[in-house]
């Protein structure tokens, strides 16, 4: 008469630990990524063979469109609120404590001091559907020259950077540059695109 066998019971994956490695795996990307800043405007920049890679904190970035148009982006909530803080008592234009919140989320803007309060008031969504018609950067109203100077005095650790379009006027550009270096600015990064390498045929 044949032995009688146990049945084996079938085998079970346990898929707790699964689950908890992939929620652990989740946190450590959610708090270890920086997000990309919202720019307020996209241009082409021109091609180089250049490998720096800028630093994601304490940035002055200062953006020529092609059509003319400066912006600047600031980095850091803090900085941005005392240097508008500075711009306002420079001009002598009030902010409210509201317009002073909104601008500390504010990353780059192209808006000139006079119209930034009501630029301010607008919802995140309608500010940059609006187009914005530049930083004035002329001998007479160079905003843009004071933005960078208040800049550096709220943050002295601030690094400068330029980013021009490729087909950005070349004087206005030029311009930016002479006044960087009028403010003992000079030492500041060109922002460009890495050039690929074409691979030679044999």
């Amino acid at each position: 008469m044949p032995a009688v066998r146990p049945r084996r019971p079938s085998p079970k994956l346990d898929m707790n630990p699964m689950v908890d490695l992939a929620f652990l795996l989740v946190t450590f990307f959610m708090l270890t990524t920086t997000f990309r800043t919202e720019e307020p405007v996209l241009v082409d920049v021109p091609a180089s063979h250049s490998e720096i890679k800028l630093p994601d904190v304490d940035m002055l970035l200062i953006t020529v469109s092609e059509d003319g148009r400066a912006f600047v982006t600031i980095e850091g909530q803090d900085t941005r609120r005392r240097v508008l803080g500075m711009m306002a008592g420079h001009y002598g234009i009030g902010f409210s404590a509201e317009q002073l919140d909104a601008f500390g989320l504010v990353a780059g803007f192209g808006v000139p001091l006079e119209r930034l309060g009501a630029w301010l008031e607008l919802p995140p969504s309608e500010r940059m559907r609006l187009p914005q018609p530049g930083i004035p950067s002329d001998s007479l109203n160079n905003e843009l020259r004071d933005w960078t100077v208040f800049t550096r005095i709220a943050n002295p650790r601030v690094r400068v950077a330029v980013k021009g379009a490729r087909r950005a006027p070349f004087p206005l550009v030029k311009e930016v540059m002479d006044m960087l270096v009028e403010n003992n600015i000079n030492r500041f990064n060109l922002i460009t695109e890495l050039e690929r390498s074409v691979p030679v045929e044999p």
